[in-house]
């Protein structure tokens, strides 16, 4: 059986729009469905392990709370909103996304496969917004926010997304979790300088978790805990 990257083959261009951060564009390469912003590569479909570990990572050091809320942070492939819609132990789950042809694509387009029993799940909830000004100010609280809207905290996709990374946007992140809730950030690699900010903006219980991928450096997700 052909791998569903096939690199013979040429990437076929499902939908291209202009959003209000530039163009993004969903294609198929194979039989993966790709999203590329800018003209750079931001995730496929091709395995999501990562993207489940940050929701799991994040539910486990809640310590058992009862039904907890959780903020995802972009809306993607659907891997991260799917899985949390998976558990029946999650509470209220909110995605905001940015980009509307994003929300499109789940909504009655190619991601549907993926994500529609997710987006059909009471407990869901998207926004359409940007998630750097959701954070700044929703009145909304949570247990748990689970980011994943760049490469990275040194790798983002736009220039602005910087500012989360921040101290003044990890204080945000602090201020919209409850107390003893849980940040978790996937990144394509490594950050120590990160943990480093993390610890300095107050959070507790700062460290790493890695997901092997076939070549070079692991994913991770990032994780942070409020303080009660």
């Amino acid at each position: 059986m052909p791998h569903p990257y096939d690199i013979c083959e040429t990437p076929e261009v499902l939908d291209r729009r202009e959003g209000p951060h530039g163009e993004v564009v969903l294609r198929r390469h194979g039989g993966l469905l790709q999203i590329i912003a800018n003209g750079c590569f931001l995730m496929d479909t091709s395995d999501g392990r990562s993207e489940r570990l940050l929701v799991d990572a994040a539910y486990e050091a809640l310590d058992g709370r009862p039904e907890p809320s959780v903020l995802i942070g972009g809306l993607g492939v659907g891997f991260s909103l799917a899985h949390a819609a998976a558990d029946a132990r999650w509470g209220e789950i909110t995605v905001v996304e940015r980009e509307r042809a994003v929300i499109d694509w789940h909504l009655d387009g190619p991601l549907a496969a993926l994500s529609a029993p997710a987006l059909a799940d009471p407990r869901t909830r998207v926004v359409e917004a940007d998630l750097v000004a959701h954070v700044r100010e929703t009145s909304a609280t949570y247990d748990a926010l689970c980011l994943d809207i760049d490469n990275g905290p040194g790798w983002t996709v736009t220039d602005d997304n910087d500012s989360l990374y921040s101290p003044a946007g990890l204080a945000g992140c602090a201020r919209v979790l409850r107390p003893g809730g849980v940040l978790a950030v996937w990144s394509a690699q490594p950050s120590p300088e990160f943990e480093g900010t993390l610890w300095n903006a107050g959070f507790r219980q700062v460290h790493t978790e890695e997901v092997p991928v076939a070549r070079g450096v692991p994913d991770v997700v990032h994780l942070a805990v409020r303080p009660g």
